[in-house]
C-alpha cells in the first residue's frame, strides 16, 4: 500500500513542473488576447472619432451651401431689377428729348434738370445693383470653396475612419482565433489532470506494470 502511495506521489511531482509551465503558456495567452482585444477596441474608438469629425463636416458642408445658395438667390433678385431700372431710364431719356425739342433750342427749364437729374440717380442705382450682385457672388463663390476644401478633409477622415474599422477588425479576429486555441488547450490541460483522479490513491491504471 506504502509502495503505491508514494509511486503516486513521484507521479504527481513530476508532473508539477510541466503543468506549471502549461499553466503560465494559457496564463500568457490569455493575457495576449486581452490586449488584442484591447488595441482593437483603440481602433474602434478611432474609427468612431474619425466618423464623428466626418458627420460634423458634412454638416458643416450643407450649412454653407445652403448660405451659398442664399446668396445667389439674393444676387439673381438684385440683377433681375436692373432691366426695369434701364426703362426708367430711357424713359427719362426720351422725356428729355421731348422737352429740349419743345424749346426749340432755348434755355433749358427745371423739369429737364430734374428729369437728367433722375437719369443720374437710376443710372448710380444701376451700378450699384450689380456691384451688390457681383459681391454677393463672390461670397457665394468663397463658400462653394471653402465646401470644397471641407469635402478634402471629409474623405480624409472617412478614409481613416475604413483603415481603423479594419485594423481593428483585424485584431479581433486574431482575438477570436487565439481564444478558440487556447480554449483547446485549456481543455486538453483539464483532461490530462483529472485523468488520474480516476484510479484510487494506490492503484494503478489498467495495463500498468
Amino acid at each position: 500500500m506504502a509502495t503505491g502511495t508514494g509511486s503516486s506521489t513521484d507521479a504527481v511531482g513530476r508532473a508539477t513542473p510541466l503543468a506549471a509551465r502549461r499553466s503560465r503558456w494559457i496564463g500568457q495567452q490569455y493575457a495576449d488576447i486581452t490586449k488584442l482585444r484591447e488595441i482593437a477596441a483603440r481602433h474602434d474608438r478611432a474609427a468612431a472619432r474619425a466618423n464623428q469629425r466626418a458627420s460634423r463636416i458634412n454638416t458643416r458642408i450643407e450649412k454653407l451651401r445652403h448660405q451659398a445658395t442664399l446668396l445667389r438667390e439674393k444676387s439673381q433678385r438684385v440683377e433681375a431689377e436692373v432691366p426695369e431700372i434701364e426703362q426708367r431710364i430711357k424713359q427719362h431719356e426720351r422725356d428729355v428729348e421731348a422737352a429740349t425739342s419743345e424749346s426749340g433750342g432755348g434755355p433749358v427749364g427745371s423739369d429737364v434738370t430734374s428729369l437728367n437729374y433722375r437719369i443720374r440717380k437710376l443710372q448710380q442705382k444701376v451700378v450699384d445693383h450689380r456691384q451688390k450682385a457681383r459681391a454677393l457672388e463672390l461670397r457665394a463663390a468663397t463658400k462653394t470653396q471653402k465646401t470644397a476644401e471641407l469635402k478634402v478633409k471629409v474623405d480624409r477622415y472617412v478614409e481613416t475612419a475604413r483603415l481603423a474599422e479594419q485594423e481593428g477588425v483585424s485584431y479581433r479576429q486574431r482575438a477570436d482565433r487565439l481564444q478558440m486555441v487556447t480554449e483547446q488547450d485549456v481543455a486538453t490541460h483539464l483532461t490530462a489532470t483529472a485523468a488520474p483522479a480516476k484510479f484510487p490513491s494506490g492503484d494503478e491504471p489498467p495495463g500498468t506494470l
